[in-house]
């Protein structure tokens, strides 16, 4: 039964991430930065806002920064950049990079329009995302109720099922055999206990959790490439050589052509920066900014932290591990990062297992208001509790289920169908980008007041 699912789900994970969605996605990124003139080029910029106060919203410009991505940064970033070089081999690293460089123009765009089309909800909280954009920017409401349907869904695959799915199969690999039942068991706890404070109690988890963890990790990354450091450049001159040629079996790799190195890079770039698939705009809505620009700029930061710094890290550190351990099988993707980092003893294996369930409970916790706002433009308020009882269940049911295979090709599918509304919604309202990006970016006003989000309308007011 399992292996049925299995193969229907691969097929079709296989048919929505072919040519089609590979060029659209990328083809938006690249648009939107050429439109917006590079906006990447004000990264450090857009760092100097971090820690700026800019009145009493729900949550500041670092909290927001931080849910974004505690939801991001995950397995996605740990198995899932070591799933891409087990199948596109080592040039889908370079991909993945490429894939959160551009993505960054695009997280400005989806979190400058879910600022321009906030509402306040029945509990007087500001609330956004692409839903409320399709709604009252491009005036589709059917549309808008497909992407909150399919973000609601798509959160319990990238969000929930494939993270505990994850650290319980790297658990229970570890020297420490911690059966699935109790890893689900401690994550369902963890995880009811800050979901009672909503998006705050999520904010300052995430606030005191991110940085550290994303330091923890980046020290293990660096032991274990100390430990092989005669081979990292040969790894990364392996990485780009692999990006525009198929490489050949060597070693511990597996052979892998142009088309699939790139498919797959863009493929894990995606669903671990999420640029262009509408969820991180969701939580910069709530944020009390002056205007839309500045805080969509410290948005668009994410995708270097997340892609182009962890992920490239994951991706060189693997790379140099194969290349120096041919021993290590690069067929077996889920478990490649556990063998790489064992490479330098129970030291490797212990931050590698202490980092990544960091990411998980943190990635349940972000991913959990994405999916509870999708729920609450559908239903209202009401469906909030329900919603996060099911939460945590489904965090149980993630953690014991036996095929991690299914969870990874269920959420590659939703994912691929939550991006489609949003990208339609980018790419019709880029007048009012360049628009809003000439006023205040471009005219260095970005501490200028934007009277009409001063004063969000309620969620149903039309425009």
């Amino acid at each position: 039964m399992l292996e049925s699912i299995d193969e229907i789900l691969g097929a079709g994970s296989g048919f929505l991430w072919g040519y089609i969605l590979l060029f659209c996605l990328l083809g938006t990124h690249l648009y939107l930065t050429v439109v917006l003139r590079f906006p990447q080029r004000h990264l450090f910029r857009a760092m100097s806002y971090y820690f700026k106060r800019s009145g009493e919203g729900h949550i500041s410009h670092f909290a927001s920064l931080m849910v974004s991505l505690a939801a991001n940064v995950g397995t996605g970033n740990i198995i899932g950049v070591a799933v891409a070089v087990s199948t596109g081999g080592p040039g889908a690293v370079f991909w993945c990079m490429v894939t959160g460089l551009l993505g960054m123009a695009t997280r400005y765009a989806e979190c400058l329009l879910s600022i321009r089309y906030r509402r306040v909800d029945a509990l007087g909280h500001l609330v956004g995302g692409p839903m409320y954009v399709l709604e009252h920017g491009l005036h589709c409401k059917w549309l808008a109720v497909v992407f909150a349907v399919l973000t609601a869904i798509a959160a319990f695959g990238i969000g929930n099922l494939t993270q505990a799915n994850a650290v319980s199969a790297v658990l229970q690999e570890s020297a420490l055999n911690i059966p699935t039942w109790a890893t689900a068991t401690v994550l369902c706890i963890l995880v009811a206990a800050v979901l009672l404070g909503g998006l705050r109690g999520i904010a300052h988890t995430c606030k005191a959790c991110v940085p550290t963890m994303a330091l923890v990790y980046a020290v293990g990354c660096v032991l274990v490439l100390a430990a092989h450091a005669d081979f990292i450049l040969p790894a990364v001159q392996l990485i780009l050589d692999s990006a525009f040629s198929a490489h050949a079996a060597t070693g511990g790799f597996i052979g892998s052509t142009l088309m699939l190195a790139m498919r797959t890079g863009v493929q894990r770039g995606l669903f671990s920066n999420e640029a262009g698939m509408g969820s991180s705009p969701i939580v910069a809505a709530p944020v009390q900014t002056p205007n839309a620009v500045q805080q969509a700029l410290v948005a668009s930061t994410g995708p270097f932290w997340d892609t182009v710094v962890i992920c490239t890290l994951t991706g060189v550190t693997l790379t140099t591990c194969l290349y120096a351990e041919p021993a290590i099988a690069a067929a077996d993707g889920s478990l490649l990062s556990f063998h790489a980092f064992s490479t330098i003893g129970l030291l490797g294996s212990g931050m590698l297992t202490v980092s990544l369930a960091a990411f998980v409970v943190s990635t349940l916790l972000g991913w959990s208001y994405f999916g509870e706002s999708a729920l609450e433009y559908l239903g209202g308020v009401k469906l909030i509790i329900p919603y996060r009882a099911v939460w945590v269940a489904a965090v149980f049911v993630g953690a014991v289920i036996p095929k991690s295979s299914i969870v990874w090709n269920f959420s590659d599918c939703v994912n691929a169908l939550m991006a489609l509304p949003n990208l339609v919604s980018l790419v019709a309202l880029s007048p009012l980008l360049v628009a809003q990006t000439r006023r205040y970016l471009w005219s260095n006003r970005l501490d200028d007041v934007d009277p009409e989000i001063a004063v969000a309308k309620t969620a149903h007011e039309g425009k």
